[in-house]
């Protein structure tokens, strides 16, 4: 029996984008320039997960689906790394709206909302370093 049949793959962070009463079209945005940035860096793949556009002027499509991002960060040690220091710069620049993220690698989970960019920052360098080979450096 497969002791590691079912597990998360460790490699894959998903990342979840949410903003409190935002247009369908506007979480869809947010995610695509968020995905932009992600792609620039030594990662496999950012895909975006199942869940298509919007239909024009839906307002109960189910966000969750619009938001959700896959990176496949393959093997480089400095890939999450890399993956944070993008979504801090990234979340930083959102003052004016302030979206949540949601990041999960495996069973470790970081919800960041209405954070301080310091606070994103340091729950972000602790999510990196609970995943990051030992030895290596942060």
């Amino acid at each position: 029996m497969d002791e590691h049949g079912g597990d998360p793959v460790e490699n894959e962070l998903h990342i979840l984008l949410t903003e409190e009463d935002a247009e369908a079209e506007r979480v869809a945005e947010l995610t695509g320039c968020l995905r932009e940035e992600l792609l620039d860096l030594d990662v496999d793949d950012v895909t975006r997960l199942p869940g298509g556009e919007p239909p024009p002027g839906a307002r109960a499509v189910d966000v969750t689906q619009i938001g959700a991002l896959l990176v496949t960060l393959g093997s480089s040690a400095t890939a999450l790394n890399q993956v944070a220091n993008v979504i801090r710069s990234w979340m930083g620049r959102r003052h004016d709206t302030r979206p949540s993220l949601r990041l999960q690698m495996g069973e470790d989970v970081l919800e960041v909302s209405e954070a301080t960019d310091d606070q994103v920052a340091e729950a972000l360098e602790i999510f990196v370093a609970r995943h990051s080979p030992a030895g290596a450096e942060p």
